[in-house]
Parts: structure tokens; sequence; C-alpha cells
């Protein structure tokens, strides 16, 4: 459940401009009885992290928090419990069940998870339209913002449907290069048609357009914006925020990318209602526990599928194979099958470093086409002789 469709606390509370409602009044409660007080985390920077409690920002060290494992990480957007003013040192004492979580995998040979961002509604997936398109990092992004990870279920990495996890958005930045409505108009349709049911709004953040429309979208929540170097989140928070409270540098001219200009989560307040988290780009964005996201993102794969003669087929050479006769009958995207296979083997890959049964069973699968491969290579062979 989102936080905005929650009820209000019992009573007016200085937390709630960041998010407070009355489940987060709910989980707190135990630790009020203990004297400690409650706050959102606004920006974490090497084991200490800035909280903003009903007293204002306080300065907190998360030495009493910090687990064994990556996922528990206190991190820009969760809710904890502090000491109450006056103490020093100053201590975050408890971190507070995540509601939603947008994780990747790092780049380490260990399979672990990193956390960017947690309790969000929505996911804003910010793509510039200063460069060509590449519709598979937008699939890609979707696929882990469709997966968003909460509660209990986040430390058993389980996804959650999108339905009850953050909700995806794709927003093109930088629209005043492209000023030819039909070219505009062609682009939106490339994405929309990559992201099935999500929603796709083109904003200048440069001359205010769209902006207005993106704000009324996120409706109040936490939002958090995703996206790579270069793509314009720093000014699209600075428009969506009504100042500048980001710095920004200019891209490159020749490939259009940006230097980190964020180098942290930052946690910021909305004019109109709720809260938004910028991060810094990101060069690279792996999957982790996507499935059931990979699913929604090509769910017209996904819905193929079921036509096909066997459950596990792989859609590569399989006969009676539906996903390949609508590829055939043009009906299919080369490119957009492409995608489907590449993040489900990479996803595949992530689940089986952790995971001793889904290891043993994508060898024994992969140990199964090939030898169908090395059978229809032959049967081939003999047809030509």
């Amino acid at each position: 459940m989102s936080s905005s469709s929650l009820p209000s606390p019992s009573s007016s509370h200085p937390l709630q401009p960041y998010g407070w409602d009355a489940g987060w009044e709910a989980e707190f409660a135990p630790s009020a009885e203990r004297g400690l007080v409650p706050g959102r985390v606004v920006r974490v920077d090497r084991g200490l992290c800035d909280v903003v409690t009903p007293a204002g920002m306080v300065r907190a060290d998360t030495e009493f928090v910090v687990p064994r494992d990556p996922m528990k990480v206190v991190c820009t957007g969760d809710w904890v419990a502090v000491d109450p003013e006056g103490s020093d040192p100053l201590y975050v004492r408890r971190l507070l069940p995540r509601r939603t979580a947008f994780v990747r995998s790092t780049s380490s040979k260990r399979s672990e998870g990193q956390v960017l961002a947690t309790n969000i509604d929505h996911v804003v997936i910010c793509v510039s339209l200063a460069v060509e398109l590449d519709l598979g990092r937008i699939e890609r992004f979707l696929a882990l913002a469709m997966s968003s990870s909460s509660g209990e279920a986040l430390l058993h990495k389980s996804a959650l449907s999108w339905e009850s996890g953050a909700q995806p958005v794709v927003v093109l930045t930088k629209a005043d290069l492209v000023p030819d409505p039909a070219v505009r108009a062609y682009l939106v349709e490339d994405v929309e048609r990559s992201a099935p049911g999500v929603p796709v709004h083109t904003v200048s953040a440069l001359v205010g357009e769209g902006v207005r429309e993106l704000t009324g979208a996120l409706g109040g929540g936490t939002s958090v914006l995703l996206g790579a170097s270069g793509a314009g989140k720093s000014t699209l928070a600075n428009a969506l925020v009504g100042e500048d409270v980001m710095d920004v540098q200019a891209t490159r001219d020749l490939d259009g990318k940006g230097r980190h200009t964020t180098t942290t989560r930052n946690l910021l307040t909305l004019p109109g209602g709720g809260v938004l988290i910028d991060t810094p780009g990101l060069r690279g964005v792996g999957l982790w526990d996507a499935g059931h996201g990979v699913g929604q993102v090509f769910s017209e794969i996904d819905a193929l599928a079921r036509g096909c003669r066997f459950p596990d087929c792989a859609h590569v050479y399989e006969p009676d194979c539906a996903v390949l006769a609508a590829l055939d009958a043009g009906d299919l995207s080369p490119r957009r099958l492409d995608s489907y296979r590449k993040l489900v083997r990479e996803n595949q890959w992530i689940t089986a470093k952790s995971d001793a049964r889904v290891r043993a069973d994508v060898r024994q699968d992969w140990k199964r086409k090939q030898a169908d491969g090395r059978a229809a290579g032959r049967a081939k062979r003999g047809q030509w002789r």
C-alpha cells in the first residue's frame, strides 16, 4: 500500500510533509515507549546520516543498526528511531520495516543487492532525448521498478506485484531538443511499446514544459529519480522542487553524457506535497530478483508463451513455440524478444548465485538445451546430404 493512500495520524505531526502517516505511527509506537524520536533519513554518508525529526534536522550515527546483510543498511528514505535531542553522541537505534525498496545487484562477484531508495511510491525513470533512445536500458529499469520489494519480503528477496510495490513512470527529459511534434510523438510511441501500461511523460525542465503535469502524476508520496549520468535528474529535481537545490553541470556535446553531479542520494520536500529522492547517475543497472518484473515488462511475450507446447519453452528452437510463431508472423519485435531473453538469462544467473537449487536447475537446463541443439544440428546435416 502506498503511503499516500494511508490515513493521516491521529493529530497533526511535523513529519507529515515527509510522508508520516498512521501506519508509521503504529510501527513506531514501541520505540516511542522507549523515549526514542521518529525521523526519516534524508542523506547517508559513511556511517552517518542526516535525519529529519519533529525537532528539525539531526546528524546521527548508524553504528547500532549496522547489519551483516547489505540489504538492511540504513538508506535514504528509511524511517528510523533515534535518540532524543540532547543526546551526545546521537544514534539511530532502530530501522522501521520498509514498505518498498528499489534494489539492484552490485558489481561484486558475490551475490549481493544494493538498496538505492526505500519506502517509495513512484520510480521515475529519466531518459534524455539528447541522445538516441536505449529501449533495452529502459526495459531493464522497468523490470527492477516493477519488482520493488517490500516489508519482510525484502529480506527474503521475494518480489511484490507492481500494484503493491512502487509505481514506475518514464520521463523523457530535455524535450526542448526535439521541437518537431511528429518526431517527439514517434519517440513516445516507441517507449510506450517498450513500457506497456506505464505512463510516459515528455518534460523540458529548462523551459518548464511538462513539469506541472508530472507533478500531478506523482500525486504526493515518495518518488525516486533514476537514470544515467546526463539524463537531467538534478535539473528535473530543481524544477519539481521549485528552486536550485541540486548542482547541475552541462553534458558533453559528443555523446550527451554527464558527470556525476549528484554523488549521494538526497531526500527533498516538494512544494505541492510529497518528497523526492534524487540519486547519482547509474552506469550499471544489474537485475536483482526481477523475474516478476521481467514478466510484466514483456507481458505480451508472457501471454504468447502460454500457447507454447512446452511449459518450460525457451523460445529458441522448440517446436510449436507460440512466441517464435508470432516472431515469424511479424507480430513480435525481434528486438523485444532479444531483450527479453537477455534479461531472463541475467536474472536466472543472479538468482543462481545465491540459490544452490536454482543453480542446479539452470545447469541441468543448459545441458538439456545443448543436447537438443546438437541433435538439431545433426538432423540438419543429415538433410543436407
